[in-house]
């Protein structure tokens, strides 16, 4: 098996860079902007708790979490969490990040048809994601591989959907994020522009795991047919 597992690993490469890219990425881009003050003085949980009225969800606690870009959605609690540095900054990162993760919330609200399908195979992608390679691994070795092999292919190709259907989730988020900071007056022009970038490059990380998994199950089906 541990030869097995670097076979065909240069198809990963694109994946692998555009990853290390997006990673840079989206640190360099949030540390920039979080030294860039609002005019307002507003924080980021003060501009999520604000949306959130707006749009009827009061009931929505917010949370502090503990981490560096660790800022989410809960649907299973209905809690919006935002790390330390989101909850009580008032910098044009924090207030892009937080109204990000609001645009969650309103997705969930309005059953949002995208993210209800991501959020209904997330168990079995995330199951998938972890064992299905290791399956189609162990399936070359065994007698009884094709049935091994035909599973851990399914269950890798549920991951790689939900990692395809993050996308329209993540985009539509950031959209409605920039429209509300834009239409509530928390930013300026300018500061629209940093607070755009930083969501830009959180998008970024998106795309490089939807073809990381896209590529890993190519991988699969090829060594698949050294059957």
């Amino acid at each position: 098996m541990y030869s097995l597992m670097f076979q065909y690993w240069w198809i990963l490469l694109p994946a692998i860079v555009l990853g290390a890219i997006a990673q840079l990425s989206v640190r360099g881009t949030y540390k920039k902007y979080r030294q860039v003050k609002t005019r307002d003085g507003i924080t980021g949980a003060e501009v999520a708790r604000r949306i959130l009225d707006e749009y009827g969800l009061k009931a929505i606690p917010i949370e502090t979490v503990q981490g560096e870009l660790t800022d989410h959605y809960d649907p299973r609690s209905k809690t919006l969490r935002l790390s330390q540095g989101v909850y009580r900054g008032d910098n044009v990162a924090a207030l892009g990040i937080a109204a990000h993760e609001t645009g969650h919330a309103i997705q969930h609200a309005r059953s949002y048809f995208p993210l209800a399908v991501r959020n209904t195979i997330y168990p079995v992608a995330s199951f998938g994601s972890k064992l299905g390679p290791l399956i189609v691994l162990g399936g070359l070795l065994f007698s009884f591989s094709d049935l091994l092999i035909s599973i851990g292919i399914v269950m890798f190709a549920v991951a790689v959907v939900f990692s395809i259907i993050t996308l329209p989730v993540e985009l539509n988020a950031s959209t409605n994020a920039i429209s509300v900071l834009q239409r509530g007056g928390f930013l300026s022009e300018p500061e629209l522009r940093g607070a755009r970038s930083v969501l830009n490059a959180a998008a970024l990380t998106y795309v490089a795991a939807a073809l990381a998994s896209v590529l890993t199950l190519a991988r699969l089906l090829l060594l698949s047919r050294r059957r």
